[in-house]
């Protein structure tokens, strides 16, 4: 699943002093209702828990995201926040700790069936469900609701697992080429029953059913890219009011019943959500009481790090989740003088590491200096450095000259990077590479492009990004686990089959064809040892090819708002459990 100012050399020290400096002196008296605040109290287990409904949860985000269409899709705070509108066929249960990372039962009634060797799943829906409208939810609805997401010229962001496992007919068309179209590897024998058919056995097929592509849509009310304005609710909230790149409200859904899902407490009367107000204000209204939640989920700025961790009081809302997601920079080899792997080399041992890590916060509110591609956190991880950046990870700058020599631009060259400009943290990054290759004569320009089209137009998009008008070089990215496994972390953004000219992929420099069989190799080894061990050489064999700089694997400085009950981190998605929170009253 798919963050102001220069970055200091003295930016690390500073966050550094924060951690350790002295807790100011006062405790603040909670509001009523709501448990004494503690650090890390909603970490691994349910902070201020209530059943208590009402109330509106108030929730913003600096940059608007891709879409709130569940079939067009693919940051890890919109799969979170969806939940509260859509019901995919099973879900990762809403629980704080490693219990987040179970699937569970959502719109089906219980988890997939495998048969025919594990190239069949079945899943049956419960009874009762349906739409805001009323409307019965069928197996149909789902159906068309996968058929619709494989259309990734239409709806371009996300995965293309069901476009790889299903055993598609060679002449398929999708339902926006063809309103008559149909496969025969989704069966609906009857409106309870959705049968998926693979070209080959998948036992993990449950985490393709947790995808938001199986949130059922009604053929009938679906306009393609439109249908984001408005998505027919299948959860406890319906969209109230959308306003595009602004924000939108959730008010209850009135055919939803909670004797249909045992997943869901939806206790919040409404949810008001607003989109594009500034990195930093969202903090500071975070620490007075005035918001609720920042959608993104990646952790406070810079500037609100010293606020927090000098002051007890505001310490205590806050939380410092580990999350299975690297912060990266894809080396794109298609734009010269990247074609040449000694000229990428020059960049993986020219840049500071540390400088990196500092743009996201430092160790303690930003993360690990990362060596490889996954995080330890993924089975199958195994330490490896394939390019050190030096005793102090500020950089290897007689390893770069040597490679800059070797590639034929012994006095450097010109690159352009891209980030997405509504994030302070990849700002921050893009300045950080700036001033880094600048010692080795690499003149790199900065461009920034909007969080929403980012994947789709832009950084995603291989007519753009490969252009020689245009072109990118360097290009900031960030990627969490679709769920904890090599498959779950590597294959979207290192397999260069999920490449599409129609954009919204997030590999955007991996094209390594035996990079593509030794995927393939882990699919079918079923051993899990074995497997494990071949995603650990995946991973290796990628950084060889100098096309991935990893940044830092993160960690986070969440705030959580005051006056929040039910909070808690959930670790499938390293986020805070949207779909849990309540409003004190």
């Amino acid at each position: 699943m798919r963050n102001k100012g220069r970055v200091l050399a003295a930016a690390s020290a500073v966050f550094a002093l924060a951690v350790t400096a002295a807790c100011g002196s006062g405790e603040e008296t909670p509001k009523t209702n709501e448990v004494k605040p503690e650090f890390n109290a909603a970490l691994t287990s349910v902070f201020n828990p209530s059943d208590k409904p009402g109330g509106t949860l108030k929730m913003a985000i600096s940059s608007d995201w891709d879409s709130v269409d569940p079939g067009d899709t693919y940051y890890g705070l919109s799969w979170n926040l969806l939940r509260l509108y859509g019901r995919s066929l099973v879900m990762f249960k809403p629980a704080p700790g490693s219990a987040s990372g179970e699937l569970v039962p959502d719109l089906a009634d219980s988890l997939g069936q495998p048969s025919d060797g594990g190239k069949t799943w079945t899943y049956k829906l419960r009874a009762g469900v349906k739409f805001e409208d009323g409307t019965p939810i069928t197996s149909k609805d789902v159906k068309y609701a996968v058929m619709r997401s494989m259309d990734k010229e239409v709806l371009v962001n996300g995965y293309t697992y069901f476009n790889d496992f299903l055993a598609l007919e060679a002449d398929y068309k999708g339902p926006f080429k063809d309103k008559a179209a149909d496969t025969k590897a989704i069966e609906t024998p009857d409106d309870q029953t959705i049968v998926f058919h693979l070209k080959q056995a998948f036992g993990g097929f449950d985490y393709f059913a947790m995808l938001p592509a199986t949130v059922p849509v009604p053929a009938a009310k679906d306009t393609g890219v439109k249908y984001k304005e408005h998505v027919v609710a299948s959860g406890p909230y319906m969209f109230d009011k959308y306003e595009a790149g602004k924000g939108f409200t959730l008010k209850r859904n009135p055919n939803w019943d909670k004797a249909t899902d045992p997943n869901r407490k939806a206790l919040p009367d409404a949810y008001d959500v607003k989109i594009g107000l500034n990195a930093d204000d969202i903090d500071n209204q975070l620490i007075s009481g005035d918001l609720h939640v920042d959608i993104a989920g990646t952790g406070v700025q810079p500037a609100a790090l010293p606020k927090v961790l000098q002051d007890a009081d505001k310490k205590a809302y806050a939380d410092n989740p580990s999350v299975a997601r690297l912060w990266y920079t894809s080396i794109n080899p298609k734009v010269a003088p990247f074609d040449k792997k000694e000229c990428r080399e020059a960049v993986m041992y020219a840049m500071d590491r540390t400088s990196y890590q500092a743009a996201f916060g430092g160790e303690f509110a930003g993360g690990q200096i990362a060596t490889s591609i996954m995080p330890p956190q993924i089975p199958g991880y195994a330490p490896t450095n394939v390019y050190p950046a030096g005793a102090d990870n500020k950089g290897d700058l007689d390893k770069a000259k040597a490679s800059l020599e070797a590639c034929g631009k012994k006095d450097g060259f010109e690159v352009t990077m891209g980030f997405r400009a509504e994030r302070p943290k990849e700002k921050a990054t893009a300045e950080a590479f700036q001033q880094a290759l600048a010692r080795v004569g690499i003149k790199v320009t900065l461009k920034g492009f909007p969080v929403g089209d980012y994947f789709s137009l832009y950084a995603g998009k291989p007519s753009y990004r490969n252009s020689p008008s245009t072109g990118l070089g360097l290009m900031v990215n960030g990627w969490g686990a679709d769920w904890n496994d090599g498959y779950g972390f590597l294959s979207q953004i290192v397999d260069s089959r999920v490449i599409r000219d129609s954009g919204g992929s997030s590999n955007l420099s991996v094209m390594i064809p035996e990079v593509d069989q030794m995927i393939d190799q882990a699919l079918a080894e079923t051993d899990v040892k074995k497997r494990e061990a071949l995603w650990a050489q995946i991973d290796k064999r990628v950084m060889e090819e100098a096309v991935i700089l990893p940044g830092v694997w993160a960690k986070a400085l969440t705030l959580r708002g005051k006056g929040v009950t039910n909070v808690f981190v959930n670790e499938a998605f390293g986020q805070y459990d949207y779909l849990s929170m309540g409003v004190a009253q």
